[in-house]
């Protein structure tokens, strides 16, 4: 590719300023993911869930080719803290401002407060991967950045930001894999019988004494966005402190991508008391939020887990990504996978000490998936 090819080159602070059916012609070039969306992304800036005063101060950086077309973009934001984000590097800026370093705010190139895996170099053609990588690596390194940081990748671009000499980190989730189940009774045969019956009784007694219903589209009004931000809320004062979106976040996404929306409400004597918050992929159900007014015993396992299972299989999905965390998913047929990160320490003695230790958490991050594995509830011989 020759100099000529890039004419223009650009950080964008705010969504508002960027084309956003551009922005989605990229994004549905590299899979169309919920969380990349100009919809998603728009409705966050738009409510105030990031912005000034959040510690998440948009970035966009943005490649126009010759002809003035949007040719590459990456969802990437300044960060005053690292809450958020689901890959921890708080002992990592302790040690750099230990060291006489100032470690915010940093580069983080991901979709905020969303630990789903997806694009972060939405690129209409393979050449602007490089050119959009060295450009973040500029902006980093001529703003005395600390850090660029680029979170839950895909299998593709794990490579390419490999390939551009980025230390990689791994992690685990529990994810749900479809191998062309007829129904859940059809992936529940894959259970060991102990196992199996467990699971029968959690969602017997999780539906015993609640009406569960599903929304999507025009179906979901602001009273249900109503009584999802009561649970959205105790969830998140309890996990966070704060909860991460504002109210008006859940309105906007209604109103703007709604189709990409499954709500999962349970009523108990007509009134809403838990609700979980999931988003369709081309091929993937990602479950993002959970809360509830009342504890009903098994009920967080219903809605999250064996919803979404339901869902996923309805649809004919490959697999649900249900967040961050949780061994508890195990049990429930939800596998153990390793979730890539990938991060630029421009200082070269920061960049060595970190490899270091990502080297030692690579081995532990194995060792304990393979310790997981071990204790899937399938029968021998049988997978999910």
């Amino acid at each position: 590719m020759s100099q000529s090819d890039v004419i223009h080159a650009a950080i964008v602070s705010s969504f508002g300023d960027l084309d956003h059916d551009a922005w989605d012609r990229l994004n549905h070039a590299c899979g169309d993911n919920p969380f990349t969306s100009a919809a998603f992304l728009s409705a966050l800036e738009e409510s105030t869930s990031v912005g000034p005063g959040t510690g998440w101060q948009p970035a966009y950086l943005t490649i126009h080719d010759a002809d003035g077309q949007l040719a590459a973009a990456m969802p990437s934001y300044l960060k005053g803290h690292s809450q958020g984000e689901y890959v921890f590097d708080h002992s990592w800026a302790h040690a750099f401002e230990n060291a006489g370093g100032q470690y915010y705010p940093k580069v983080q190139i991901t979709s905020p407060f969303t630990p789903a895996t997806g694009p972060r170099l939405l690129c209409a053609s393979d050449k602007w991967y490089m050119p959009l990588i060295a450009g973040v690596q500029n902006f980093t390194s001529q703003n005395g950045f600390s850090s660029a940081h680029a979170t839950f990748l895909n299998d593709a671009e794990r490579r390419i930001f490999d390939e551009a000499g980025w230390l990689m980190r791994s992690d685990t989730q529990f994810h749900w894999s479809n191998q062309n189940y007829r129904d859940f009774d059809d992936f529940l045969a894959t259970f060991v019988s102990r196992k199996r019956k467990a699971v029968r009784k959690e969602r017997a007694r999780a539906q015993a004494d609640v009406d569960i219903i599903r929304l999507s589209g025009a179906d979901i009004t602001e009273a249900h966005w109503d009584a999802f931000w009561i649970f959205y809320q105790d969830t998140g004062m309890r996990k966070y402190g704060r909860p991460y979106l504002t109210r008006e976040a859940f309105s906007l996404m209604g109103q703007t991508m709604a189709d990409k929306i499954v709500l999962v409400l349970a009523y108990q004597d007509g009134e809403p008391v838990a609700g979980a918050l999931n988003f369709l992929g081309p091929d993937a159900l990602y479950g993002r939020y959970w809360g509830c007014s009342r504890h009903i015993d098994c009920l967080h396992f219903e809605l999250c887990y064996y919803q979404a299972i339901d869902i996923a299989i309805e649809h004919g999905l490959s697999r649900v990504e249900a967040g961050a965390q949780g061994g508890h998913k195990l049990a429930r047929g939800y596998a153990p996978v390793t979730t890539w990160s990938a991060h630029y320490l421009p200082d070269r003695g920061f960049h060595s000490a970190v490899a270091d230790f990502l080297e030692q958490e690579r081995q532990a991050v194995a060792q304990d998936q393979e310790f997981l594995g071990a204790m899937a509830p399938f029968r021998k011989g049988k997978s999910d």
